[in-house]
């Protein structure tokens, strides 16, 4: 009887642990969306990361008649698991594009939200840096020609939600 109650014990500890890990892992993906991170992990080894899918919805912009020329939301940030260093840290590389519609919509001064964005990788600062907490730069502030991407690996135990936080629109 005793070793009964145990093991009821030890099936409502874990349901319980169970229940609690989904419940965080649900609040942690509600705050990513409020926060309008868009996060695509891949959890294949090859090089060929990132395409859109098509379930994923194309935003028409109309930008006539006096609409702002680019915006923040141009610039798409996509990132996906890699191989792992030597050490068995995980990698991750990361693809920014920007995807504005217009011509001469080359985007710069690209800031991305990154919290407290660290590498076990060296990253060409040229490329992407850590200014302060949650502020990095990208391509040094340098423009991002229409359609082009940009692209760094990152090494770390867990892959940083990343998102643009603000860009500078040619005039």
């Amino acid at each position: 009887m005793e070793a009964r109650s145990i093991s009821g014990i030890v099936v409502i500890a874990t349901s319980l642990l169970l229940f609690l890990g989904l419940l965080a892992y649900l609040a942690d993906v509600r705050d990513s969306r409020s926060a309008g991170i868009t996060t695509n992990i891949t959890l294949s080894t090859h090089r060929k990361l990132l395409g859109l899918g098509g379930s994923e919805k194309k935003e028409v912009i109309n930008r006539i008649w006096g609409e702002e020329k680019c915006r923040k939301e141009d610039i798409v940030i996509r990132q996906g698991a890699t191989a792992p260093l030597a050490s068995g840290v995980p990698t991750y590389t990361v693809e920014v594009t920007n995807m504005c519609g217009n011509s001469g919509c080359d985007i710069s001064g690209i800031h991305i939200s990154c919290r407290w964005f660290s590498s076990a990788r060296l990253i060409n600062p040229k490329v992407f840096k850590r200014l302060r907490y949650n502020d990095c730069l990208l391509n040094d502030g340098k423009a991002l020609a229409v359609g082009a991407t940009l692209s760094f690996q990152y090494a770390n135990t867990f892959p940083y939600p990343l998102s643009v936080s603000s860009v500078s629109c040619p005039p």
